[in-house]
């Protein structure tokens, strides 16, 4: 991958304006963040946000009304609900497809393994702080996470619904990580902060976040692979030193303030 050029200080002074502007309550407005808000207590808002983020690709319109259905079907407890196996009577075992890939048969397979995982671990986040506890020293505690998650649910027999760090752009898990990692925030919980550090997460990486960041000349012009999520990552980190993942608003914003922007944000 050749070097990404020493980025000017009109750019950062922009990507930091942006930021502020749009990191706000308002954000949430029609993003999947906005259902972990929806519930009470740090178990129903790890499990809620690790739904959403799992249901979200492709265009809004469509996997917003799905996430919303779960919502609803777990009366704002999830976790209690998935714990139970409420989901059984949501989800049969059936080929028909609830959204795109995902039949009703895979979403309760899905809710099975996360099922089991509640039960042995008690929370998402006891999960993963175990995983930053025993991690390999090659990896930071965000990218241990992420690896001990897709291999917890591939052990179970599913694969491909919690894609694995470095071997794809990981788009959707690093955006729960954001959101459960960090603080101070109106969108995000910061429920890990305490034991994992946000200078380490990575930006959620689709179509429109390529788009900006190479109209920004962030990153080149290659097909994106899981190198350019940790460069993109690296080249905010001089904007946001302390908070990189808060870039992520910024290209947001960046997007919507373009002249020919039509605010379709499909997700990847």
């Amino acid at each position: 991958m050749s070097p990404t050029p020493a980025m000017e200080e009109s750019t950062k002074q922009l990507l930091r304006q942006l930021a502020t502007r749009f990191e706000t309550e308002s954000f949430m407005n029609g993003d999947p963040s906005w259902f972990m808000h929806q519930v009470r207590g740090r178990t129903n808002q790890e499990v809620m946000g690790f739904i959403a983020a799992t249901l979200s690709y492709g265009s809004r319109k469509q996997f917003m009304p799905k996430i919303s259905l779960i919502l609803e079907a777990s009366h704002g407890e999830p976790s209690d609900w998935i714990l139970r196996g409420g989901y059984e009577e949501a989800f049969p075992s059936s080929e028909k497809s609830f959204y795109r890939l995902y039949s009703y048969a895979r979403m309760r397979s899905y809710f099975e393994v996360l099922r089991e995982l509640l039960c042995g671990y008690g929370s998402l986040g006891a999960f993963a702080r175990e995983a930053v506890t025993t991690r390999s020293t090659a990896d930071t505690d965000v990218v241990a996470v992420l690896k001990a998650l897709t291999s917890y649910f591939q052990r179970h027999g599913l694969k491909g619904i919690v894609p694995l760090p470095v071997s794809s752009l990981c788009k959707r898990p690093c955006m729960w990580m954001r959101w459960m990692v960090r603080d101070h925030s109106p969108v995000d919980l910061g429920l890990w902060s305490h034991f994992v550090d946000k200078r380490n997460l990575l930006i959620p990486l689709d179509t429109h976040v390529v788009q900006m960041a190479r109209n920004l000349k962030l990153i080149g012009n290659q097909s994106p692979t899981w190198k350019t999520v940790v460069s993109l990552s690296q080249s905010l980190s001089e904007v946001f030193p302390d908070d990189p993942a808060r870039g992520d608003f910024a290209l947001f914003g960046y997007d919507v303030m373009r002249p020919t922007a039509h605010n379709q944000h499909e997700t990847a």
